[in-house]
């Protein structure tokens, strides 16, 4: 899957793609500085009010608002990394990003650096070519260093991340960054960061929804006809960015929305805005925002089991949970979508299995894959039942369909 993105809609001022929206070619420096003018350098007071005034929340997943996240560390931080890891495989839009417009990226890394007195900034990707040229000709008051991440999915998780920029190895603590003199803020976030310094808090909030303004960068793979990443207003409808992505090539009978630790969203649910909340209340999740359109010829089950079986397969095997627990998950689920004999015993023991692995990890790598299985179990109940009769679905057993899943 490329990470060249698919065309964006139309909205009000330039937004993190403005520049391949209207020349199809990344900005160098001079052209970002031509297109957004230059960086505007205000007090830490000031660019923290203007974040929050945009209501600003953080793009890597959680949400959590920029404005409170930086205030909290005002002063506890040395070290300011930008994270654009990606190592959710269904998600290209961190890649996308930085291959468009890195210097709306490097813009906002600057900007909260100065903010909060960092003496070391930090770009961290899990593929650095091409990006140490973007720097030759900045000026920023603390340099970039561009570190290369290994490429696992919980190494992107910020406290292996810190973890690993200290030396160690790439595997999630319980020590929060900041104890350790760190910041880490996705990509995206940074960027947007840097157009709300540029252009105002109204402006941002132009677009988008009431508890999710500004544009989102959502990457849509599966049955749609241009697989990429699209560019979308928060609170789009998930039927909409779909169609931003050539719309489906064929009958969809669920969307997985918020990566491999997601959770599926049935075809009923397409107009869904895509905010944490709404996708919430759905039963699905907006996460890294991705949306995998599932097929009615696939088996939801037989889809899920493969992405439980790739979470078991990239765990830190630091904990219970992710060393015994999503094994066992994996072949439950297994035994179910190929609807073997053992695969009634199996659903009653995937059902209890899920409650343990709960809320018990270093990170948040159990959560998702128990989540995900949930979901399949509630969006794919009539194919559950059929299977523990024995009387599988036409898909059962199938190759994985999505990125980076092997049988």
């Amino acid at each position: 899957m490329t990470a060249v993105p698919a065309p964006t809609p139309t909205v009000t001022g330039p937004r993190l793609l403005a520049g391949w929206a209207a020349d199809g070619r990344p900005d160098d420096h001079p052209a970002h500085l031509h297109r957004h003018g230059p960086l505007p350098t205000p007090s830490p007071r000031a660019l923290v009010q203007a974040v929050e005034a945009a209501g600003l929340r953080g793009r890597g997943g959680a949400g959590f608002p920029t404005a409170t996240k930086l205030r909290a560390v005002r002063g506890r931080v040395r070290t300011v990394v930008a994270n654009g890891c990606e190592g959710e495989p269904a998600s290209s839009k961190d890649a996308a990003l930085l291959d468009c417009a890195p210097h709306l990226v490097l813009d906002g890394l600057a900007l909260v650096a100065d903010a909060l007195g960092a003496a070391v900034a930090v770009l961290a990707v899990h593929d650095a070519t091409g990006l140490q040229a973007h720097l030759t000709d900045r000026t920023d008051r603390v340099p970039v260093k561009v570190v290369e991440v290994p490429d696992r999915y919980v190494a992107s998780q910020e406290t292996a991340l810190v973890r690993f920029l200290a030396g160690g190895p790439a595997l999630p603590t319980t020590t929060r960054p900041t104890e350790g003199g760190s910041l880490v803020d996705n990509v995206e976030t940074l960027a947007h960061l840097a157009l709300i310094a540029r252009y105002g808090p109204a402006w941002f909030r132009s677009v988008g929804s009431p508890d999710l303004p500004g544009t989102l960068l959502v990457t849509a793979d599966g049955a749609v006809a241009a697989p990429g990443v699209v560019e979308v207003p928060a609170g789009t409808p998930v039927r909409a960015a779909l169609d931003l992505a050539g719309g489906p090539t064929e009958p969809v009978q669920a969307v997985l929305g918020g990566g491999y630790g997601g959770a599926w969203l049935p075809a009923s649910g397409v107009d869904t805005p895509l905010t944490h909340e709404a996708m919430r209340a759905a039963g699905s999740s907006l996460g890294v925002p991705t949306l995998l359109a599932l097929p009615t010829r696939a088996c939801g089950l037989t889809e899920t089991a493969h992405l439980v079986r790739y979470l078991a397969g990239e765990s830190a095997g630091q904990c219970g949970p992710c060393r015994f627990g999503l094994p066992d998950v994996s072949a439950d689920l297994t035994a179910i979508a190929w609807a073997t004999p053992d695969a009634r015993p199996a659903y009653e023991r995937l059902r209890r299995r899920l409650d343990l692995v709960t809320g018990r990890g270093a990170c948040a790598l159990p959560d998702g894959a128990a989540r995900l299985a949930r979901s399949a179990l509630r969006v794919f109940a009539d194919d559950l039942h059929r299977h523990l009769d024995g009387r599988p679905c036409r898909g059962a057993g199938a190759a994985p369909l999505f990125p980076g899943v092997r049988r």
